[in-house]
C-alpha cells in the first residue's frame, strides 16, 4: 500500500514526465505511418521497374504459377506470361485509382477523357480508303464486312444510275457527309411516318458492350495453341524475335525469324513469325513484293509436319486475306478451299469461303455455299444477309426481305452493312412495303447513309449535300450555257443515231425498272472517251472536249437516254456524292414525263438544262404516248479539289 501511494505521488507531482510519455508514443506512431508511406512508395516504383526495367526474375514467379496463368496461349506458363501477370495486377491497381479519380472529377473528366479517345484510337491499315483526300468510300470491289480488295462481280454491268449495285466490295466506309447546314428546310425532306424497326431499338452502347461481352466470352472459352512440343522447347528465342515485331522493330524482328527458320527448319512458330513480320514490314513499306513473300511463307508453313491446328487456321485465314488484298482473288479461293476440307465443322470459314465466291463473280457458288450453311446453322446472320443479297440479285424480291431482315436482326459480325440497309430498304419498296424508310433511317443511324434520302456509298465528306441544284451554283454556266446554246444539233446527232437502227442504244442493265424501256448511248465512261461512239457524233464529242468538269469526271458518264412510253424506273440512288448530274431535254413530250428527287418532282424542257445530285433517291415515270430523249452530262461536284479529282478512284 505505501509503495503505491509513493508511486501516485510521483506521477501526480511530475506533469513533465508525463508529457514525455506521451511525446514518446506520438513520436513512435508518426514514425510508423512515414514507413509506411515509404514503402507505398516504393511499392509504386517496383511496379513501374517490373514493366519497363526487367527488375524482376520471370523464372520465379514461373515457379509459383505455373499452369495457372496461360497468356499467350502456347499451353503453358513461361517468363512472358509472368510480364503479362504482373503487368495486369499493376494496370488493374492504376485503373482502379483512376476510377476514383473520374468518379471524384465528376462529368466533366469524363467527357474530356471521351473525347481523348476518339482522337486517339484510329485504326491503321494498308488498305485504308480513308486517303489525304479526305475520302471514306466502298471501293468496287470490297465486300460487306471485309478488309480485302479484289475485282467486281457485279451482275449488272455500269455503276451509273443505279443505287449500290449488287457488288461485293473490300473496304468498310461510312458516308460522312451530311446535308448542308444552310439549306432551307424545303431542301432537306424527310420521309414521313419514319418509326424504328423493332429490332434496331437498343441505343448503340448497349449493341457494343453486347458485343465486346460475347467477344470476351469467346476469348476465355479457347486461346489458340501455336506451339508444338518442339516449339515450346525453344519458346525463349520465339519470343525474343516476337518481342522486337510487337515493338515495331519489324526488319529486326525478320531478321531474327529468318536466323530461327535457318537454325530450326521444321519449326511451324518460327517460319510464322518470319510470315507475321514480312507481313507487318509490308504494311510499313507499302510493298507488295514483301507482301507477296509473306503469303508464300505463310503456305510453307501449313506444308511443314506437326503443326498444331490453332495454327494452321491462322496461317491460312491470314494468307487468303492478303491473297484477296493483291487481287489474287482465285488463289484466296483455293486457300478457303483447303481450310474448309481441314476445318468442315468451323461455319465462319463456310462463310468466308461464300464470300470468296462472290468476289470472283460466282453468285451461283456462293448460293450453294449459304445453302449448306444455313441447313447446319438455320439462324446463322451472316450467311442469311449473304444468301438474302444473292437472291435479290437474281430478281428474287420477295424471298430476299426474310433472309435479310433476320440477318440484319442478328447482329452478328459481318452483318452491319450499309448494302444490306440499302438492299433490304430497297425490296421492301418494290413490294409497296412502307417499312423501307424504317431500315434506311436505321442504316443512317448506323452511320451508313448520310441521310435518309442520301443513300451512296462511294463518299467524300463534308461536300455540300442538296438534291436539286441551279447552274450557278454549281458554278459550270459555261458549260450549261453551251449546252443550251447548242441543243438542236446536239438532238439532230443523237436522233441521227437512233434512228439509225445501229444497235448502239443498248438496254438499262441494271435492273432498275419495274416496266417499259429504256436505252442509252454512252459517249464517255468513268473519264474516258468512247472512240467508237463519238465516231457517230462527232460535234457533240467536239464541243464536250473544251469541258474538264465533266470529260474528266471519273466518277459518272455522258450519255444519251431515250425512254419509252410506258416505263417507269423504282426509286433509287446514284453511287457517288463526287458528282452531279445534268440532263438536257431533247426530245420531251408535252405531258407525261417527269422525274423526282427526294420529294421534289419537276419536268423536263426542251432546251433546257436540269441539274440534280443523283445520290439522293430518285425516281421517273414516262406516262406519255411517245417517247422521251435526253442527254445526260455527269459533271465533277464543285467542291472536290484537284488534287481529289485526279487521285479519286473511277466508278
Amino acid at each position: 500500500m505505501g509503495e503505491t501511494s509513493v508511486d501516485e505521488a510521483k506521477m501526480t507531482d511530475s506533469p513533465s514526465g508525463n508529457t514525455a510519455v506521451k511525446s514518446e508514443k506520438k513520436t513512435e506512431g508518426n514514425s510508423f505511418f512515414s514507413w509506411l508511406l515509404v514503402l507505398a512508395f516504393l511499392g509504386a516504383w517496383l511496379s513501374v521497374g517490373v514493366v519497363w526495367f526487367d527488375l524482376v526474375d520471370y523464372n520465379s514467379v514461373i515457379g509459383a504459377l505455373g499452369g495457372v496463368y496461360d497468356a499467350d496461349g502456347d499451353g503453358d506458363f513461361d517468363v512472358e506470361d509472368a510480364k503479362v501477370f504482373l503487368e495486369n495486377a499493376t494496370v488493374a491497381t492504376k485503373e482502379k485509382t483512376l476510377k476514383k479519380n473520374i468518379t471524384t472529377e465528376g462529368d466533366r473528366i469524363q467527357a474530356g477523357h471521351s473525347k481523348r479517345t476518339c482522337l486517339t484510337e484510329k485504326p491503321v491499315t494498308v488498305a485504308s480508303t480513308e486517303n489525304p483526300l479526305g475520302e471514306r468510300e466502298l471501293h468496287a470491289e470490297s465486300l460487306p464486312g471485309e478488309n480485302k480488295e479484289s475485282t467486281s462481280h457485279s451482275p449488272h454491268g455500269s455503276a451509273s444510275d443505279a443505287e449500290p449495285s449488287l457488288e461485293f466490295k473490300t473496304e468498310e466506309s461510312r458516308p460522312a457527309n451530311q446535308i448542308s447546314p444552310d439549306l432551307s428546310p424545303a431542301t432537306q425532306p424527310v420521309p414521313t411516318s419514319v418509326s424504328t424497326p423493332e429490332s434496331i431499338t437498343e441505343t448503340t452502347e448497349f449493341k457494343e458492350s453486347s458485343v465486346e461481352s460475347k467477344e470476351e466470352k469467346e476469348a476465355k472459352k479457347k486461346k489458340p495453341k501455336l506451339l508444338n512440343k518442339f516449339d515450346k522447347t525453344i519458346k525463349s528465342e520465339v519470343n525474343a524475335a516476337e518481342k522486337l515485331r510487337k515493338k515495331g522493330k519489324f526488319e529486326e524482328s525478320l531478321r531474327a525469324f529468318e536466323a530461327l527458320v535457318q537454325k530450326f527448319p521444321q519449326s511451324p512458330r518460327c517460319r510464322y513469325g518470319k510470315a507475321q513480320a514480312e507481313d507487318d514490314l509490308a504494311e510499313k513499306m507499302r510493298s507488295n513484293e514483301m507482301l507477296l513473300k509473306a503469303v508464300n511463307t505463310y503456305r510453307e508453313v501449313a506444308e511443314l509436319p506437326d503443326v498444331p491446328p490453332d495454327l494452321i487456321k491462322a496461317t491460312l485465314k491470314r494468307r487468303a486475306d492478303r491473297q484477296q488484298f493483291l487481287g489474287r482473288s482465285q488463289g484466296s479461293l483455293a486457300t478457303l478451299e483447303k481450310l474448309v476440307q481441314i476445318f468442315p465443322e468451323d461455319i465462319s470459314l463456310k462463310n468466308d469461303l461464300g464470300v470468296a465466291h462472290l468476289l470472283l463473280g460466282d453468285n451461283k457458288g456462293a448460293k450453294q455455299i449459304y445453302e449448306e450453311v444455313l441447313a447446319h446453322a438455320p439462324h446463322d446472320g451472316f450467311a442469311k444477309v449473304h444468301y438474302g443479297f444473292i437472291l435479290k440479285s437474281e430478281n428474287k424480291i420477295a424471298e430476299s426481305i426474310p433472309y435479310l431482315r433476320e440477318g440484319l436482326e442478328s447482329r452478328e459480325p459481318g452483318t452491319d452493312d450499309g448494302r444490306f440497309y440499302f438492299h433490304l430498304g430497297d425490296a421492301l419498296q418494290r413490294t409497296g412495303d412502307k417499312s423501307a424508310y424504317d431500315w434506311y433511317e436505321a442504316g443512317h443511324r448506323q452511320g451508313h447513309f448520310a441521310s435518309v434520302w442520301q443513300r451512296s456509298l462511294y463518299n467524300v465528306p463534308g461536300l455540300r449535300a442538296q438534291p436539286w441544284w441551279t447552274a450557278e451554283e454549281t458554278g459550270y454556266t459555261a458549260l450549261v450555257k453551251m449546252l443550251e446554246r447548242n441543243w438542236l444539233s446536239i438532238r439532230d446527232e443523237a436522233l441521227s443515231v437512233l434512228d439509225s437502227n445501229s444497235g448502239q442504244f443498248l438496254p438499262e442493265d441494271e435492273n432498275l425498272r419495274e416496266t417499259g424501256d429504256w436505252g442509252q448511248f454512252t459517249l464517255w465512261q468513268q473519264g474516258r472517251k468512247v472512240a467508237a461512239s463519238c465516231r457517230y457524233v462527232p460535234k457533240i464529242c467536239a464541243l464536250l472536249e473544251r469541258y474538264p468538269e465533266a470529260t474528266s469526271c471519273k466518277r459518272g458518264q455522258i450519255k444519251f437516254s431515250v425512254m419509252q412510253a410506258g416505263t417507269h424506273v423504282w426509286p433509287h440512288t446514284g453511287p457517288t456524292n463526287c458528282r452531279l448530274r445534268m440532263h438536257l431535254g431533247l426530245v420531251i413530250p408535252s405531258k407525261g414525263c417527269r422525274i423526282r428527287c427526294t420529294n421534289q418532282t419537276r419536268e423536263w424542257e426542251e432546251g433546257k438544262v436540269l441539274i440534280f445530285d443523283d445520290s439522293f433517291e430518285h425516281e421517273v415515270w414516262q406516262e406519255a404516248e411517245s417517247y422521251r430523249l435526253i442527254f445526260i452530262v455527269d459533271v465533277w461536284h464543285p467542291e472536290l479539289t484537284q488534287l481529289q479529282r485526279q487521285t479519286l478512284s473511277p466508278i
